[in-house]
């Protein structure tokens, strides 16, 4: 269900931590990472037993056994039902972090998830959540006024149990970020390391103030893998 966009123009990323989430669990026991995209009911057979929802996510990592150990850690949690991988690219992976990527349903108990305690505290989120390293990434909009922030935080944290941190806070237009900020929160951190340096230093300038080779020497790595990750940047900054 669409949300209606806030007005007050107040944008935070939250860190956010919670209890009984088989993807922060999974993620906190192996490398790469989980992106959140879509919920779906999930019809029950039997009218009595407990509702379950299905939701679409993406599976990223640096290799195939890193993204391999992430949907075995998935599988094994007490707090997910069915994994269902699915075999041709749906939705918004093309635009995940990570070198090698995997789409997948999982069933779940809508009780452990975060985003309706966010939403009945008026923080409404703007941007598929990313978990990895044992917490989330939440991009959400405020829809009362700043001052009511941390009131509304204290209540999130009362109600779900859980571990809520603000990463950054801003006040902005009616549009919010820019699209090329979305695409940088796009790139793996080396990714986004090789393509700002070089950035800073010159080589998207005319003429280029430095050379690859170059930038391979100040990051310490050789050519070929510099080229691989500078293209990688790119081709997810420049799709549309």
């Amino acid at each position: 269900m669409s949300q209606a966009e806030p007005s007050s123009g107040v944008r935070l990323t939250l860190d956010l931590w919670h209890p009984n989430c088989w993807a922060i669990e999974a993620t906190g026991q192996t490398g790469g990472g989980v992106l959140a995209h879509a919920i779906y009911d999930s019809p029950s057979a039997v009218s009595d037993s407990p509702r379950r929802v299905n939701g679409l996510f993406t599976a990223f990592g640096e290799t195939v056994d890193e993204v391999e150990m992430l949907l075995e850690a998935i599988r094994d949690s007490e707090h997910s039902g069915d994994v269902l991988e699915l075999q041709e690219r749906f939705g918004r992976a093309r635009n995940a972090p990570g070198n090698v990527v995997r789409e997948f349903f999982v069933e779940y108990d809508p009780n452990d998830m975060m985003c309706p305690t966010l939403l009945e505290n008026g923080f409404v989120h703007s941007a598929p959540v990313r978990i990895q390293g044992g917490s989330e990434e939440w991009h959400v909009c405020f829809a009362g006024e700043r001052s009511e922030i941390e009131d509304a935080l204290d209540q999130v944290r009362e109600t779900s149990g859980a571990d809520v941190s603000v990463a950054s806070i801003t006040t902005s237009d009616p549009d919010g970020r820019s699209s090329r900020d979305r695409r940088l929160d796009n790139l793996t951190p080396t990714q986004r390391e090789v393509f700002e340096h070089a950035r800073e230093t010159g080589y998207y300038e005319w003429p280029r103030g430095t050379t690859t080779r170059e930038l391979a020497d100040d990051l310490d790595v050789s050519k070929s893998t510099l080229l691989e990750h500078l293209r990688k940047a790119e081709s997810t900054l420049l799709d549309p």
